[in-house]
């Protein structure tokens, strides 16, 4: 199967997790990238954020327009999520790979027992 392929079809799983869940493409995206398309680790994580970002304006238009977002009470989260996002983006390139593989995977543990419960 061609690489080309194979970033299509990584690249449309993470749409579709993200146009149904609103977020949640790059659970589809990190291990995709570096296990099937062969990405290196640190660029899967860099290119998850940079791919999900355009999918998540996509879904806000697309959500906007059938008149399911609050757009003032998203506003607060919007500089909240900007403000960690430079700070991460800073702090990047010094954390190990081993303690990001972690923190990613205890996010989707968290993540995943707060859907099965209902929390």
């Amino acid at each position: 199967m061609s690489k080309k392929y194979r970033f299509l079809c990584t690249g449309a799983l993470a749409g579709l997790a993200n146009g149904l869940f609103g977020a949640g493409g790059g659970l589809f995206l990190v291990p995709l990238l570096t296990r099937w398309c062969g990405l290196p680790e640190r660029s899967s994580f860099a290119t998850s954020v940079a791919v999900i970002f355009p999918l998540s304006i996509l879904s806000v238009i697309v959500y906007y327009l059938n008149g399911a977002l609050p757009v003032t009470d998203a506003l607060p989260y919007l500089v909240g999520g900007a403000a960690g996002g430079l700070i991460a983006g800073r702090i990047f390139k010094n954390v190990r790979m081993v303690w990001l593989r972690r923190a990613f995977g205890a996010l989707i543990l968290y993540g995943g027992i707060r859907a099965v419960l209902l929390l």
